[in-house]
């Protein structure tokens, strides 16, 4: 389906070579001050044509607001927004015609559906994820202005090149640098280099490999961390919406994902539980984690510590060099398929990313929220147990203290 969130909805709309791409924006707080500029720098950062490193395709992206504000201020009705297409080739697709690119939607879009968009991904394309940073900017700027919510996201490997922090593991999981990235990236630093990894040295090795890939007519995959921090306690729904369950279903939705791990990941599958395990100790006036292997949620449900996860993104699909497949009807040919396309996507990907994942916070705070006010009404339980609302007992509190 096209509609993403239960609360904060999201509908996505258009083609890779259609007139316009866009979305629609439904269950936004009204009183929200909301332009175009508070969108467009994200699609600025999204768009194609940024560097050498990326499509050569010359879309400026400018959004447009079509309805849902007045005077710059959200009303709580729908807000429409809208990204033409400038820049299409169609004819770049005719070979498509014969055969359907290698790993790529073509062939299943057409036996779902019976009929498929003749140039381009159609659906499939990542012109579709515009609409999606375009609502997520919508999400993160009343979560930054509410909560100080803090999403920065950055690429941590390209082919088999990888920021430290991937490869090295001890019982701590991660370097103890690794923790401190997590606590002080900013968008700022991860935007000064092209490839968007913050670390210069390594960043330097993904380019050089972009650029081979670049120049063999082929592509390379990599992966995205993203950190998300201050977001409130609470938030997810198990057992089927837990807040991981829905990152995992927001990032694996995104066009070439192929893999998705929360925390500790995989690596935490090679620790002893002890080894694992988040011990509680007070932080400022509330409970918080002296370790955070989990990832920022437990149970399903936040803690208050940083949210971090790892997206994997599969090397582009469509590429020039000559591949030796099948036509529709079972006919071995050779494909070199044209049009213009990135030999890496994870460098356009970043604002992808975080933009998903404002959408499920927001979503899921909503949620929260709602079930809040509901109880509110309720009058005050005298009848409810210490133990079920996890007060300690006086004599339990005198023991331990």
């Amino acid at each position: 389906m096209s509609t993403f969130g239960t609360l904060f909805r999201v509908t996505t709309f258009g083609e890779s070579h259609g007139k316009s791409v866009g979305c629609i924006v439904d269950g936004c707080p009204p009183g929200l001050s909301l332009v175009e500029a508070d969108i467009q720098i994200q699609l600025d950062r999204r768009r194609p044509g940024q560097s050498n490193l990326t499509t050569p395709r010359d879309e400026k992206d400018k959004v447009a607001i079509q309805s849902g504000t007045e005077s710059g201020i959200t009303l709580g009705t729908p807000i429409g927004l809208l990204v033409p297409n400038q820049d299409q080739r169609p004819h770049d697709y005719s070979e498509t015609d014969l055969y359907p690119r290698p790993s790529h939607a073509d062939w299943t879009y057409l036996q779902k559906y019976s009929i498929k968009a003749s140039s381009g991904g159609g659906r499939a394309s990542a012109r579709e994820t515009i609409g999606r940073v375009a609502a997520g900017a919508i999400a993160e700027k009343y979560l930054k202005l509410v909560y100080g919510v803090e999403i920065v996201a950055f690429v941590s490997s390209v082919s088999n090149i990888a920021m430290p922090f991937i490869n090295e593991q001890d019982e701590r999981l991660f370097p103890e640098d690794f923790w401190e990235l997590l606590n002080t990236i900013r968008r700022e630093e991860v935007d000064k280099d092209a490839v968007r990894c913050p670390d210069k040295t390594v960043s330097d090795k993904m380019r050089e490999r972009i650029h081979e890939a670049k120049e063999a007519k082929d592509s390379v995959g990599g992966t995205i961390t993203c950190v998300i921090r201050n977001v409130p306690v609470g938030l997810g729904e198990p057992c089927f919406d837990k807040l991981e369950a829905k990152f995992a279903h927001a990032m694996l939705s995104i066009p070439a994902t192929k893999g998705f791990e929360i925390g500790s990941g995989f690596k935490g599958t090679t620790l002893f539980g002890h080894q694992h395990n988040d011990p509680w100790v007070l932080k400022n006036d509330r409970l918080g984690t002296k370790t955070n292997n989990s990832g920022g949620t437990q149970g399903g449900i936040t803690n208050g510590e940083n949210i971090y996860f790892r997206v994997a993104f599969k090397p582009p699909a469509t590429i020039s060099q000559e591949q030796e497949t099948a036509t529709y009807n079972g006919v071995d040919g050779v494909l070199a398929a044209r049009g213009r396309h990135d030999p890496c996507v994870v460098p356009r990907a970043v604002p992808i990313v975080e933009s998903m994942a404002a959408l499920v916070i927001m979503d899921a705070l909503m949620i929260q929220q709602s079930r809040k006010t509901v109880a509110s009404l309720l009058p005050p339980n005298p009848n409810i147990p210490a133990a079920m609302s996890g007060v300690i007992p006086k004599l339990l509190e005198t023991q331990k203290q």
